[in-house]
């Protein structure tokens, strides 16, 4: 059980290492590759914090990353709490110049 998830966790940083190259590009021009590697890249980042959280009503909520850094946040959650954690941990991820809550409480 614990090389499956040593495993799994190898690969899931292997990918997210390459990611993470990429996006050192300071590249503005949304069309070019480069500027969607980086927004794609806080995107992983918030989604792998989120689930490291293990709390399940986390998995219902979907993140997405303008060129800008701004952070959207929606979906559904089951309290307030689990509300300001998500905003938090997006709030706090390098390259989030802002979060944008859409998140409902179920």
């Amino acid at each position: 059980m614990k090389r499956k998830l040593a495993a799994t966790c190898y690969v899931f940083c292997t990918l997210l290492t390459a990611v993470a190259v990429h996006a050192a590009d300071s590249d503005s021009d949304r069309s070019h590759p480069m500027t969607f590697v980086k927004d794609s890249a806080i995107t992983t980042k918030i989604k792998a914090k989120l689930t490291e959280e293990k709390m399940d009503s986390l998995i219902h909520i979907s993140v997405d990353t303008d060129k800008d850094g701004i952070v959207w946040l929606s979906g559904t959650a089951k309290s307030q709490d689990q509300v300001d954690k998500a905003v938090s941990i997006a709030h706090d991820t390098e390259g989030v110049t802002a979060v944008k809550n859409n998140i409902k409480i179920k």
